[in-house]
């Protein structure tokens, strides 16, 4: 880790860090905490996604649908109308409408092999984004002032990362020049999270055998064809599933690559002096509890 201890965390002229954990748990709101309070830069991989490796893949699905309108397609035939994502670091919904869901066609689904594609797109985005960080804390520093850092992951890093090989390229690149902090939900966190999710559905990687699996088993537990499966109820059910499949592989990276805090110690945080605080304390906890 790039501090040792509470007393380097404390010097350090300028403190960079990375959160990580589930959606819903507080990554955002930390982040955008710091940002207003405290003059962290708040790099949100989902916005970097969103807009630099996956908006022209949203924007262009947005204008299928768009060219389908004998008015709006007229309008784009002769470049009269322009269409782009207004996603945000609060608002994600360009990105998860992409990503869509698979199922039956008539209740909004998309072909399996489809959805399969476009996952694969999220997850080639992912990692770029993941790795660019290095690249925006020295452009925070250099354009724009920033002292600190703070890199707000998607609830997806683990399924694009490998947290017991040593030379993964992107938990190296990521240790090497942030503190890694895992956000730790508790069984309750998990049930309100899913009740989240179906009001306000997160963007969703999932690793291809963990994604066939789940739609092998939905549909033999329902006893329905790919077409009759209803994506919302299938959505719902694998990110369930998701929830307990992330935690081990959450749980090693903070092993082997970071620190762990409870997601209900995160909640108490109101400034920045709170943040640096709570860092100070676990690093503290973790030089004391030594090896291993």
């Amino acid at each position: 880790m790039i501090y040792e201890n509470a007393a380097e965390w404390r010097a350090a002229a300028h403190r960079k860090v990375l959160v990580f954990g589930m959606s819903g748990l507080g990554k955002t709101h930390v982040s955008n905490l710091l940002r207003a309070d405290g003059g962290w830069f708040h790099y949100s991989v989902d916005y970097r996604i969103g807009t630099r490796y996956m908006g022209e893949h949203i924007a262009d699905n947005f204008k299928r649908v768009a060219m389908k309108v004998p008015l709006l397609r007229d309008l784009l035939m002769t470049d009269s109308v322009y269409i782009a994502s207004n996603i945000t670091f609060d608002n994600l919904a360009p990105l998860s409408t992409y990503l869509g869901k698979p199922g039956n066609p008539d209740k909004g689904g998309l072909p399996f092999a489809d959805y399969l594609e476009r996952q694969d797109q999220h997850r080639t985005a992912e990692i770029a984004a993941l790795l660019d960080t290095p690249h925006f804390i020295r452009r925070a520093e250099e354009i724009y002032g920033y002292r600190h850092f703070i890199c707000d992951t998607g609830g997806s890093i683990c399924e694009v990362v490998d947290p017991d090989d040593p030379e993964d390229p992107v938990l190296k690149a990521l240790s090497e020049n942030l503190l890694m902090i895992w956000i730790e939900g508790s069984e309750a966190h998990t049930a309100e999270l899913v009740r989240r999710f179906v009001r306000a559905p997160k963007p969703m990687y999932y690793q291809p055998e963990f994604l066939h699996d789940a739609w092998e088993a939905y549909r033999a537990e329902k006893g329905v064809s790919e077409s009759e499966v209803d994506p919302d109820d299938f959505v719902r059910w694998t990110f369930a599933r998701a929830l307990a499949h992330r935690q081990p592989r959450y749980r090693a990276i903070a092993r082997n690559w970071g620190l762990t805090v409870r997601a209900e110690d995160m909640a108490k945080i109101r400034s920045a002096e709170d943040f640096e605080t709570l860092i100070a304390d676990l690093l503290e906890a973790h030089a004391a509890s030594g090896p291993g």
